[in-house]
């Protein structure tokens, strides 16, 4: 087939995660408890944030957006990621393909964008404590979140018009787990010279641009940090922006890890286990990142157990 043809594809093989059928069944039963664990960490999350007057501040509203894409981000995917450890490999349309696609960027895009306005939300809340609540009212922080949906849906739409407008000729089998960009790259057989420059140079300023930001905030919130006199009043300064650095630096150093580093030595089984760990992993880990260190989550968690041991023995 030529190569300037325009497929007639329907449909994708994804041929899984591992070619060790004896490791299928155990790798199934992993994920699937990673899973659970996810859904059940973030939307208990997004509970006890809305029911706890407590925890109605600017902090755990981002937050309680942070953990809706964990969420729908492990959602787009582990299903599938099931379901191909459950059959060996899985057959996807092409439509289902380039929608798996987009809602998978539009989250980890959107996520990105979220990160730097937490980092921001930080450097104010440490910077300006007395002015904080005035600094990032309800409206400023809907603003905030919106700006970083929009940005997640303008990349995720821009990466997927580019990525499946290549043409993908009579080999449809995905060496993946999921419709990812490095593995379709691999598999088009048109040039795909100008989608990889468009995808790569928007995905890099995405990422560097968003790590800058936090980067700054950061620096800054040192700065801010040691203008504090008190051992005890760094430490407990600190100790509120720990939980979200630990966030940022696992999911940055693996999108890093995974789009940014340079093409010579890649492999696609490398690739299969960084994106296991930042659709899976990251996202089952954010709650407890945000929860173990957190007084005010712990005492939100007590509050809500206890009523609802009260309710029940009543």
């Amino acid at each position: 087939m030529a190569k300037n043809n325009r497929t007639s594809v329907t449909e994708f093989i994804l041929m899984g995660f591992t070619d060790h059928p004896s490791l299928e069944t155990p790798l199934f039963l992993v994920f699937l408890s990673c899973y659970l664990v996810t859904l059940l960490g973030n939307v208990g999350m997004i509970i006890l944030i809305q029911v706890d007057t407590q925890l109605h501040t600017p902090m755990y509203f981002f937050l309680s957006h942070l953990a809706l894409l964990d969420a729908c981000y492990t959602s787009v995917i582990t299903p599938q990621l099931l379901a191909t450890l459950a059959m060996g490999k899985a057959v996807i349309s092409y439509g289902r393909c380039a929608a798996q696609f987009f809602f998978f960027t539009l989250c980890g895009g959107t996520e990105c964008f979220l990160l730097a306005v937490m980092a921001y939300d930080r450097y104010v809340a440490v910077s300006n404590p007395l002015l904080y609540t005035v600094a990032m009212k309800p409206r400023i922080c809907w603003s905030l979140v919106m700006g970083a949906y929009v940005c997640g849906v303008s990349g995720s739409t821009l990466r997927t018009t580019c990525t499946f407008s290549l043409s993908f000729c009579e080999d449809n089998r995905i060496n993946f787990f999921f419709c990812d960009l490095p593995p379709l790259l691999k598999l088009a057989c048109s040039d795909t010279t100008n989608a990889e420059i468009s995808i790569v140079v928007f995905g890099n300023f995405v990422i560097l641009a968003n790590a800058l930001v936090i980067l700054i905030s950061y620096l800054l919130i040192v700065k801010a940090i040691l203008k504090v006199k008190s051992l005890g009043g760094r430490t407990k300064t600190f100790s509120t922006c720990a939980s979200h650095l630990t966030a940022v630096a696992l999911f940055f150093g693996t999108l890093t890890f995974m789009y940014i580093r340079s093409s010579p030595g890649k492999s696609l089984e490398e690739d299969k286990v960084v994106s296991v760990f930042y659709t899976v992993v990251i996202p089952m880990l954010n709650p407890l990142i945000y929860s173990l260190r957190n007084k005010d989550v712990k005492s939100a968690f007590r509050k809500v157990t206890g009523r609802f041991q009260v309710s029940q023995s009543v």
